[in-house]
């Protein structure tokens, strides 16, 4: 049996993909939606019975993978007309360095496409970051990740849906999309702590609107404007669980839980689903707990995030998949590894532009499953909502929302070329790390007092 069904279910994908400047009808984003019973699933789901998505925070692929085989890097970059050479730097600095990457940044850096603007991102501080994105972490730093990406695939073509920071990505690795009325979404971040529906603070989202300007003008942060994954896999009675720190503990759940953004899901049954601390997923997958769908979240300290200037995300990463690898699901399981957001570091690669809000900067995405292509690298295109077409198609699941209000799953390709259904399912070989298990299980949450997107 050969895979061109898969392939074939791509390319649907890819053809039935829309981007317009037009304006969109003002509809309800909860008009009806097509039923779980009108979806047609596919061979995926016949092998994989259990999705986890795993996000870090803050990289592009020519930061973290600078030089892997056979995926498109490069050593250089430019800064304007002068070509910079890419430097190697460690996760940890005596002053760590952090730089603006909201939308605006975003868009200067990629600069229609030229790539040679990343010298003009500015550093918190207010001064200018000049060469420092242009660097790439030491290998050293960074070996569990090459390891899983050398075992299993990576996908150097990963873009997220929008221009700009975590707030963004994260949503849209939940729904698809972040649009908030037709020619209008979600563009940087709240002004305020936590960033949903917990927030105490009056406050509210910058928005972008189709000319990709951004205004100071969006609504409090606890949306009801759009639908989410957890709307279709509740209507299927698909189970789904969202582990992320705790909301109140400023250790990464006051930025990136992002099912607290959503109204819905915060004040309805569906917050029993958002577990907290996010080290439970350790612990449901050795047991063989794991629900259909899992997202996991890191503490601040391991989210990879250049503020936390900490070298212990590729050591939590590799934990959690050992724990996969090991339970009694592995067999069953896919597991989608990537970055949310660019975080200001360069990337050579220009993004597709698909509409107003992006495809923004590329990251990194790894794929770990029994029935990964070993080794393979993925030249496909994908984007956020590409991890949430895997799932619709693994569950038999509908698009959550129409192209037409702002959702992206239609348009998006599932990541199924890295995946040889025909290929019995490998044996799990545990990924080697500098921290142990009990690092990450005994230590307290981090302390997080800075506004960092």
């Amino acid at each position: 049996m050969s895979r061109p069904s898969f392939a074939a279910i791509s390319a649907c994908a890819v053809a039935l993909a829309g981007c317009s400047f037009a304006a969109r009808p003002d509809a309800s984003p909860f008009a009806p939606a097509v039923t779980a019973a009108s979806a047609t699933p596919t061979p995926i789901g016949k092998y994989v019975k259990h999705v986890v998505i795993i996000i870090q925070e803050n990289r592009t692929f020519d930061n973290v993978f600078d030089g892997f085989p056979r995926a498109h890097t490069k050593r250089y970059g430019y800064c304007g007309a002068a070509k910079v050479r890419l430097k190697p730097i460690p996760f940890v600095f005596p002053l760590p360095m952090d730089m603006v990457h909201n939308f605006t940044q975003a868009v200067t850096a990629w600069n229609d496409g030229a790539m040679n603007e990343f010298c003009l991102t500015p550093g918190y501080g207010g001064e200018p970051a000049g060469r420092f994105p242009y660097s790439y972490l030491e290998r050293s730093e960074v070996a569990p990740y090459w390891a899983l990406a050398s075992q299993y695939a990576i996908a150097d073509e990963m873009f997220p849906m929008e221009f700009g920071p975590s707030f963004t990505s994260h949503l849209a690795l939940i729904a698809g999309t972040d649009d908030l009325n037709p020619r209008l979404a979600e563009a940087n971040y709240p002004f305020a702590e936590p960033w949903g529906c917990d927030q105490k603070t009056p406050s509210q989202t910058d928005t972008v609107d189709v000319r990709r300007q951004v205004k100071d003008e969006g609504p409090r942060p606890c949306f009801t404007q759009f639908r989410t994954m957890a709307d279709s896999l509740d209507a299927a009675k698909v189970s789904w669980r969202y582990y992320a720190p705790p909301i109140f503990s400023w250790n990464g759940g006051q930025l990136w839980s992002s099912f607290d953004a959503i109204s819905a899901v915060r004040y309805g049954p569906d917050w029993s689903n958002v577990v907290t601390p996010q080290t439970r997923i350790l612990g449901d997958a050795k047991a063989g707990r794991l629900a259909a769908m899992s997202w996991v979240v890191p503490d601040w300290k391991d989210s990879d995030h250049p503020g936390a200037n900490s070298d212990t995300g590729p050591s939590w990463v590799a934990t959690v998949v050992n724990a996969l690898g090991r339970g009694p699901e592995w067999k069953s399981t896919a597991i989608f590894l990537l970055w949310d957001d660019w975080g200001g570091w360069y990337d050579n690669v220009a993004p597709p532009q698909k509409d107003f809000r992006g495809l923004g900067i590329r990251v990194p995405l790894v794929i770990v499953s029994p029935y990964a292509r070993k080794g393979y690298v993925d030249h496909t295109q994908y984007e956020s909502a590409s991890l949430l077409k895997f799932a619709e198609e693994a569950f038999g699941l509908p698009p959550i929302g129409p192209p037409s209000l702002g959702y992206t799953d239609t348009r998006a390709a599932a990541p199924v070329d890295a995946f040889d259904f025909t290929q019995p399912p490998r044996a799990f070989v545990p990924i080697a790390k500098k921290y142990p298990d009990s690092y990450f299980l005994r230590r307290p949450p981090s302390f997080h007092v800075v506004d960092e997107q």
